[in-house]
């Protein structure tokens, strides 16, 4: 008798994955796709086998809440309400009378076109359009399941939770027993108890628009019963320019010659550059705040307490005070005009006054190799490779030599899940794995745990995987990684897009030293291993404060003393 071969949830989910993308990259190369015909079916059945856990109940009859929540947040406001969605590249609306619709958690350009188009602009690379359309496709599965419940079958009528639904959304104000009804309609439709609907309404809620989320409902419902019922599908389109133009670092590249013009002017390409990928406040604010508020904070005997209320939205007062102090020290900061979205902060290190900073470099260090900081922004994915490795390029000025960057180090920190621990918890990798394939880049990271011990966060030590995008990883594919050989301690977007460039820049093409020096870093945002644990259940608020401060101060330490 033959051996039956059983495949392990594991498997069907990379195998799920696979097919995503490769479906996706099809998509995109064909121009347009419509969700609810055969390419947008095979995209919600991957979806739906792989069952991520950012999208918790999506293969159960009952709607998905907090990933619902999580999607809105990362999409324009009022997509639900359009039939064609057109995704661009940049190509001049902002000189147009369309003002840009920016989505909370992501930083992209939305135009609302008309009542029935919405064009989001794509000026971050393929990651960026993963993002989308796995959102996307979640949303289309979850009007479906609208459509399912109100829908009689067989016929165009709908059951009466939905008419109570539509004219609460027609009425311009509701009061609070108006609301009430149209919520408990709602929670019917939904398969969702009323304390569960009420919590959504609350959070979905803005000054301007109370009842969002029931015209978010009531929209994703009605665009799916009138596909059910006129044939009038849905669209999502690529634009030829958007096509022509992905993969080419137009962007990146944009990015990385305005930079490196300012760093010529301001005589610093030769000088050693320390590369940090970080946000734009932990840097400064470890190398100036408590020097800047020492009348504000006297008795602080813990820096944590000054991060802390730094980081409250309401002390832009404090914050300005840091940035002040930070500027007439050497910061030079530049605002992004690419399209990268990528703002970055210059520190030259020889234009410290006295007891401006709070770290200090050797006395008898010359001013021509005194470091000079350079802090970007988060990449997005495998934007990560486009920046750097542009940036690393050697900078062409018009009819001179190119001149070669004098990179010292790299030092990468971020958020990133984090398959043992909590929130807040640190992650040190010693390698990154690519997933979906067997690419692997083993490195020294000139972090270890030891660096970070004795402060009550967990230190984890190991491999981290680079995922395609953190809102399609299941369970069943990180226990593997986890409990196998890979000895895998968590999962991020950027790493091997970053270590690929600085490889290529160090070890081929000899555009940097050989022994550039890297630091890679990360805190957990989240374990997806955990239920209420994943990136849906909510934001880290000050959690993480300690851990993004603590990895800042191990890497200015060491760039400070090199």
């Amino acid at each position: 008798m033959g051996k039956t071969t059983v495949t392990t949830r594991a498997q069907e989910s990379t195998n799920a994955i696979e097919r995503l993308y490769i479906t996706m990259r099809h998509l995109f190369n064909r121009g347009f796709y419509k969700p609810g015909g055969v390419s947008g079916e095979s995209l919600k059945n991957a979806l739906l086998l792989l069952r991520p856990e950012i999208y918790g109940s999506i293969a159960e009859e009952k709607a998905e809440l907090n990933g619902l929540i999580y999607v809105l947040e990362r999409l324009p406001e009022g997509i639900e309400q359009c039939r064609f969605i057109n995704l661009t590249s940049n190509e001049g609306y902002g000189k147009s009378h369309f003002k840009a619709i920016v989505p909370p958690k992501r930083r992209r350009n939305c135009y609302r076109i008309d009542d029935e188009q919405m064009n989001i602009e794509i000026t971050r690379g393929r990651s960026d359009i993963y993002d989308i359309l796995t959102h996307l496709t979640f949303l289309f599965i979850e009007s479906e399941k609208i459509c399912k419940r109100v829908l009689i079958e067989d016929t165009d009528k709908t059951v009466r939770d939905w008419v109570k639904l539509e004219e609460a959304v027609k009425k311009e104000k509701l009061n609070q027993v108006e609301r009430e009804v149209a919520l408990i309609h709602t929670a019917q439709i939904l398969g969702r108890s009323f304390a569960e609907i009420l919590e959504v309404y609350t959070e979905l809620a803005t000054s301007k628009n109370p009842n969002r989320f029931l015209q978010i409902i009531y929209w994703l419902g009605k665009l799916a019963i009138e596909e059910e019922i006129t044939g009038n599908k849905r669209a999502i389109t690529f634009s030829s320019l958007l096509r022509e133009r992905l993969g080419h670092h137009i962007h990146g590249e944009q990015w990385a010659n305005t930079i490196k013009e300012i760093l010529a002017k301001h005589s610093l390409l030769k000088r050693p550059i320390h590369i940090i990928s970080a946000n734009m406040h932990s840097v400064m604010n470890t190398l100036f705040a408590r020097n800047a508020l020492k009348k504000e904070f006297p008795d602080a005997t813990d820096s944590l307490e000054i991060y802390e209320t730094l980081s409250l939205p309401a002390n832009q007062k404090l914050r300005d005070k840091v940035n002040a102090l930070a500027k007439t020290n050497g910061m030079l900061s530049m605002d992004d005009t690419s399209g990268t979205n990528i703002d970055v902060q210059v520190f030259d290190l020889a234009k410290l006054g006295t007891d401006a900073c709070c770290y200090e470099l050797a006395e008898d260090t010359p001013d021509n190799e005194k470091p000079v900081i350079f802090v970007m922004d988060y990449a997005f994915g495998e934007q990560a490779y486009e920046t750097i490795d542009e940036f690393l390029k050697p900078y062409k000025a018009k009819k001179k030599k190119p001149v070669f960057l004098n990179i010292a180090s790299v030092s990468i920190m971020g958020k990133a899940g984090i398959l043992e621990g909590g929130k807040g918890d640190l992650m040190i990798p010693s390698a990154h794995i690519f997933e979906g394939t067997a690419d692997n880049y083993p490195f020294k990271n000139e972090l270890c745990k030891e660096d970070f011990e004795g402060h009550g966060l967990q230190v984890f030590e190991g491999a981290m995987v680079t995922v395609l995008g953190t809102s399609l990883q299941n369970k069943d594919i990180l226990k593997f990684f986890n409990q196998s050989t890979w000895n895998v301690i968590g999962l991020e977007m950027e790493g091997v897009h970053y270590q690929k460039a600085i490889q290529s820049a160090s070890k081929i093409r000899n555009s940097i030293r050989e022994n550039v020096k890297v630091r890679y870093a990360y805190y957990a945002s989240d374990n997806p291993l955990e239920t209420g644990s994943t990136l849906a259940s909510g934001g880290l608020g000050t959690t993480g404060v300690k851990p993004t401060y603590l990895i800042t101060d191990r890497i200015l330490k060491q760039i400070f003393n090199s």
